[in-house]
């Protein structure tokens, strides 16, 4: 072969190459957007002080089955777990923080924050097999299998109607406390 011949077989390689590139589409994977805006949906203001408000999100978290995992005069966190169907398990982690809203503490604001974390059930099958030489190839399968979960997404709840609930309820604890002597 010559040298031109090999120059140009170089040259249509690289344009082959080039050209394939172009036809590729890359998927990008940019990140969900945040808007940061004056939306309510993860806080609201409360007449109480901030340990009084988040010990009335402790007792909403209580009431609804989360167990409580860290508490502090202004955080609050429980945890629940729920089985939508046998292959899949739910755990929410909500975190209450409580803060005070005017100079003497007698406002405050509570800001929640739910995270979904979403598992699946991983099968795995284990075998062995022993065999006997006396009697010749006989071969004695044991098998098991093991379960485990695994984690396959998370996510912060973003609904509005579900803050809106939790803060109701926040708020009914609080008018409980304002009414008992």
């Amino acid at each position: 072969m010559s040298a031109k011949s090999i120059l140009n077989l170089g040259l249509a390689s690289l344009l082959v190459g080039l050209l394939s590139a172009c036809g590729t589409s890359q998927t990008v994977h940019e990140p969900l957007q945040e808007t940061f805006d004056s939306s309510s949906t993860f806080s609201r203001g409360f007449d109480a002080t901030p340990a009084q408000t988040c010990e009335a999100a402790r007792r909403a978290l209580l009431s609804q089955g989360y167990i409580a995992t860290a508490r502090t005069q202004e955080l609050i966190e429980g945890r629940k777990n729920f089985q939508p169907n046998v292959e899949t398990n739910l755990e929410i982690n909500f975190r209450v923080v409580c803060v005070p809203q005017t100079s003497d503490g007698q406002v405050s604001l509570g800001f929640a924050t739910a995270l979904q974390d979403r598992y699946t059930l991983k099968k795995s099958a284990n075998s062995a097999s022993v065999g006997v030489s006396a009697l010749g190839s006989l071969s004695l399968p044991f098998s098991s299998s093991t379960d485990s979960l695994v984690k396959i997404g998370s996510e912060t709840i973003s609904r509005r109607s579900f803050y809106d609930s939790f803060f109701e309820l926040l708020e009914s604890y609080l008018k409980q406390d304002k009414e008992t002597p």
